[in-house]
């Protein structure tokens, strides 16, 4: 089994930069992808990022210009830096880690993000 810890959210100005980071512990699985998502009150979940071990990456269109995703396989964590945060970036952000085998995902409790002036 693996556990998943996200850190670094928090309240920031619009303009503002953060950047989270998850922490994978325990028996982790042969990872297909690890990644960020997020949910805003009364919203769906919605990617943010993913990459992979071989750091190929995919970004939700909220993301793109402005997140980059980033991973050190050595310590088996991975990073969202966020810049030009603005109030709909404001969401629980919640690490994800999809694994080849069954079961084939593993999620952080979340981190909470609040972007206002």
């Amino acid at each position: 089994q693996v556990q998943l810890v996200e850190s670094g959210g928090g309240l920031v100005q619009p303009g503002g930069s953060l950047r989270l980071s998850c922490a994978a512990s325990g028996s982790i699985c042969s990872i297909r992808a690890t990644g960020w998502y997020r949910q805003a009150p009364g919203k769906e979940r919605e990617l943010v990022a993913t990459i992979t071990p071989s750091d190929r990456t995919n970004y939700g269109d909220a993301a793109k210009g402005r997140f980059t995703i980033s991973r050190d396989n050595a310590k088996n964590t991975w990073y969202l830096q966020m810049s030009s945060l603005e109030p709909p970036d404001t969401a629980v952000y919640y690490c994800n880690m999809d694994c080849w085998l069954s079961p084939s995902e593993y999620w952080g409790p979340g981190t909470q993000v609040t972007v206002s002036s």
